[in-house]
């Protein structure tokens, strides 16, 4: 995007949306119990457990939502600047997504197996053949995306309800165990561990992500053509509506998938949890952009939205540095501390990354017209070399 395509609340919500996504994902990193159906044997203290549930309520199902949200509303500006350069839009369009494929492939196997940039790349092709359907058309389908994957989760949690299955804790510690190992080991090991969990990781990716992350996608994609976000001042009931809604639904929707999640961890009754959260995690994101647009428009708000936009701008680079840093910090070739660290430590270490982004960004946009990997999509994207630096009068 060329600088007067940008629109600062939105670079500052994705650098909002790079905060949360920093917050679950270290949890990934720090523990090999993540995702498995018993809690951590070493974070079982009341603050390991607050701090589980803070991140459940305010963060998971959440935040990914906000950033597919956003990745619909950029695809508008995608195709004004194809349009503004003269150059067709879907060549662009899917040598972007190819792109983005690629680094999420090398993001999956050498640092993080919960990569989304794949499941994005693959996306994004879905919301090119739909672009051109109405609102109408594309807010029905993100509503059902939501309502058939909650009622299949639903589904699923109440025939485990009705006929549960005993857990087996000794696999289960067996395999956590196994996976410590495996991420203390060298370089091979883990790639080995990465790609192992990647043979599993679709069913959630398919089956959990994908449907929310699509319909979110198509919400932006309204959100964009009307210039939502680029008119905050004529939008400013349905941002109060927003967080009204979200406040009503996606919070106690958010409070039952967090008491499921980790006190009904194991039980059945957790399945149930995550179809609540499923339903009414649109709500909360929902509350989380009309909230923030409203505090962007507030003197202390404008301050906070140029602390945050520069992150938001090299949202790829820092989501990749994100994981490059843990990583160095949980996995073997670094300090090998999985397991080692309390879910409040992590919070903060995760907190002290992203204060460093945040001065860091400042200073990279300060110089340059794209972040590192921002600069190789956008070479991809267009087929020639972007500029680099910014002109000496721009800084």
């Amino acid at each position: 995007m060329s600088t007067p395509d940008r629109i600062d609340d939105v670079d500052a919500l994705r650098g909002f949306a790079l905060l949360g996504i920093l917050l679950v994902n270290s949890m990934a990193f720090a523990s090999a119990f993540y995702g498995l159906e018993i809690a951590d044997p070493a974070s079982a203290t009341m603050t390991d457990r607050v701090g589980h549930f803070a991140i459940a309520l305010f963060f998971e199902m959440k935040f990914y939502l906000l950033f597919s949200f956003l990745f619909g509303y950029s695809f508008t500006l995608q195709m004004r600047s194809a349009e503004k350069s003269g150059e067709a839009f879907v060549p662009r369009l899917l040598r972007r997504q190819a792109g983005l494929w690629l680094i999420g492939v090398a993001h999956a196997v050498l640092l993080f197996h919960g990569d989304i940039l794949t499941t994005y790349a693959v996306l994004g092709i879905a919301l090119l053949m739909l672009r051109n359907r109405s609102d109408a058309s594309l807010l029905r389908l993100a509503k059902w995306l939501v309502i058939l994957i909650t009622i299949a989760w639903g589904a699923l949690g109440v025939l485990a309800t009705l006929e549960p299955m005993p857990l087996d804790r000794t696999a289960i510690l067996a395999a956590a165990e196994a996976t410590e190992i495996a991420f203390r080991g060298d370089w091979q090991a883990i790639i080995n561990q990465h790609l192992f969990e990647l043979s599993s990781v679709w069913i959630i990716v398919g089956l959990l992500q994908a449907p929310c992350a699509l319909a979110m996608f198509l919400l932006g994609l309204i959100a964009g053509r009307r210039k939502m976000l680029a008119r905050p001042l004529e939008n400013q009931r349905l941002f109060k509506r927003l967080v009204c809604a979200g406040l009503c639904v996606g919070l106690p929707g958010a409070i039952v998938y967090a008491y499921a999640s980790v006190e009904l961890l194991g039980s059945p009754l957790a399945i149930l949890g995550l179809a609540v959260g499923l339903i009414t995690g649109p709500f909360l994101t929902g509350a989380y952009v009309g909230g923030m647009m409203l505090f962007f428009g507030r003197p202390v708000g404008q301050r906070f939205c140029k602390l945050l936009a520069p992150a938001g701008r090299v949202a790829l680079s820092n989501y990749l540095t994100q994981s490059l840093i843990l990583a160095l910090i949980f996995h073997g070739y670094g300090l090998g501390l999985v397991g080692q660290v309390s879910p409040l430590a992590t919070v903060l270490i995760s907190l002290g990354i992203f204060a460093g982004q945040l001065l860091l960004s400042r200073w990279w946009m300060a110089r340059f017209a794209y972040g590192p990997l921002e600069w190789v999509l956008r070479f991809v994207t267009i087929w020639r070399a972007p500029q680099w630096r910014k002109p000496v009068e721009a800084r």
